[in-house]
């Protein structure tokens, strides 16, 4: 048992923060923008809540987080009131944010001026893989620290990997994101062409989902696409946002990703069609118009 902070309580930081309670057996302290839904947490699992991040932070073992993007990281660890202002020497703050390997670098080199350790550690499965504790962890940092963490992490993640130094952890991420994208835009169009040639949706997929075909979008995705329903899982503002990173970092790193750039055009246009919080298989939505 440890005693871990959670700061941000979001629709993935909300059910990971219950099961480091509920599975892990820790002290858990909750950090959230919106007091209320700190507040609800504690009501619904026990544990605290701090008004602050830095008040949240103090004399913990760990520190996880979970917010929107570098501004908003940067605002919770190196504000006046952030992580970084309470948090303990020796401890280890685990980053769950998608966001740059940039940003990661910067607040890793903070954290080791500070006396304490820092690991990246964006997340993949959803809001579902969250609820469940099923998420796959990439992380970037320390070895040392890392093994530390991982036990701790291990109450939400199926799997959760040192991919190598700070950074490569958002790293990993992009590539996860860069190949779901393509994927997504595959099987929309397969379904979409699948649809126009009046083949049976069912009976293909039971076929092509046993060859090359395969893919968890497929298995988890083919029936919502095809009945036009995408009100849940990731949203597509928020694969634009990872989209936009992969494509920055692109730019820094020399990486050619002309499939990124034309399918993060298509969340636009899905944007435009009232689909911010739509699923991001709702591509097919673009191609059924």
């Amino acid at each position: 048992m440890a005693k871990v902070a959670f700061v941000g309580l979001g629709v993935m930081g909300y059910p990971m923060a219950g099961h480091l309670k509920a599975k892990g057996g820790h002290e858990v302290t909750v950090y959230n923008r919106t007091a209320a839904k700190a507040e609800k947490w504690v009501t619904q699992h026990g544990g605290k809540s701090a008004p602050t991040p830095k008040q949240a932070a103090a004399g913990q073992d760990f520190v996880m987080a979970c917010v929107g993007d570098d501004n908003d990281l940067r605002e919770v660890m190196l504000g006046k009131e952030g992580v970084f202002a309470g948090v303990a020497k020796g401890a280890v703050v685990v980053d769950h944010t998608t966001a740059s390997a940039e940003i990661a670098r910067e607040l890793h080199a903070e954290a080791k001026k500070r006396g304490f350790d820092f690991v990246d550690a964006p997340v993949s499965g959803g809001q579902a893989g969250a609820e469940n504790g099923v998420l796959t962890v990439m992380c970037g940092g320390d070895a040392a620290p890392f093994a530390r963490a991982e036990k701790v992490i291990g109450a939400y993640a199926r799997a959760c990997t040192l991919l190598g130094p700070s950074g490569c952890g958002q790293l990993a991420k992009m590539v996860n994101q860069i190949c779901i994208a393509g994927l997504v835009q595959g099987l929309a169009e397969g379904l979409h062409f699948a649809m126009k040639a009046g083949l049976d949706i069912e009976k293909l997929i039971a076929t092509i989902s046993k060859g090359a075909a395969q893919s968890w979008q497929m298995e988890n995705r083919y029936k919502t696409m095809v009945a036009g329903k995408f009100d849940f899982g990731f949203a597509v503002d928020w694969m634009r946002k990872d989209l936009n990173i992969c494509l920055d970092e692109a730019r820094r790193n020399g990486a050619n990703l002309p499939i990124s750039a034309l399918i993060d055009q298509f969340y636009a246009q899905v944007q435009k069609m009232g689909g911010r919080r739509w699923d991001t298989s709702s591509l097919i939505a673009l191609l059924n118009r």
